[in-house]
């Protein structure tokens, strides 16, 4: 049976608008830019397992932030002044008008707070027009990457037929491609209803992917074998995969 997305890439192939490309096709060109590490520090590191700055784990503060906490996560990865932000190194204006205030008052806002902080007000900026309860569309991600994260280039929106295999060989090409160009792709995961978001980052010598995952606060290895077969949950939480976020 289609997921929700899936009938929507269906609807569009059958209307015209989208026709589905042969699995052997050429993956379209992905302009290179700057690899996760850029020479700076970014917030989520190279190797596998949980994530952790300043002690604190990088999970999602509540079951409706997963979408923030990628974004938070693509955002530092486009803008050192993300990291700034999040470690508390703010301009001095700010530093003045927040930490010392802070200090004078007897409180110390650590890494912590910060980050579940930063996790609700992208939320809300990301769910103007969108219920907050249930999380984040993605439109809501790109419009908000597209507003705040300019860094990171533009994104669009790319639904996924995961009962089509030429489909899906074109949507994990496209993705690929990106990834092997040093840009993260946002992945909408759920049952037959959309419900998660994680975060590809790179591809292993093995060929699995370098997958964020935000309830756990780890990157994991996600073999696309596991994509095509629509048993993600081991690795992700949930079987199919109903979205890409991809750079354009």
């Amino acid at each position: 049976m289609r997921t929700v997305f899936g009938v929507v890439r269906w609807v569009r192939a059958l209307a015209g608008r989208t026709p589905l490309r042969r699995a052997w096709a050429e993956p379209a060109a992905v302009a290179r830019v700057r690899p996760l590490a850029g020479g700076r520090r970014p917030l989520l590191g190279d190797g596998l397992g949980e994530q952790r700055r300043s002690g604190v784990r990088l999970d999602q503060v509540d079951g409706t932030t997963c979408g923030s906490a990628v974004l938070v996560a693509l955002a530092a990865w486009a803008d050192p002044a993300e990291i700034v932000r999040l470690d508390g190194a703010a301009a001095p204006s700010a530093a003045v008008g927040g930490a010392a205030a802070g200090a004078r008052a007897g409180v110390v806002t650590g890494f912590g707070a910060r980050y579940d902080a930063r996790q609700r007000q992208v939320h809300r900026q990301s769910t103007r027009f969108w219920p907050q309860a249930l999380g984040t569309s993605p439109w809501g991600m790109v419009g908000w990457l597209r507003r705040y994260a300019p860094g990171a280039g533009p994104y669009r929106v790319r639904p996924v037929d995961d009962t089509s295999a030429a489909d899906l060989a074109d949507a994990l090409s496209a993705a690929g491609s990106a990834l092997a160009a040093g840009r993260p792709v946002p992945l909408l995961v759920g049952s037959l209803v959309p419900r998660h978001y994680a975060l590809a980052l790179g591809v292993l010598d093995d060929g699995r992917w370098r997958v964020y995952e935000p309830t756990s606060a780890q990157i994991r290895a996600l073999d696309l074998r596991l994509v095509r077969e629509r048993r993600l949950a081991r690795v992700l939480g949930f079987d199919r995969l109903h979205a890409l976020l991809l750079p354009v």
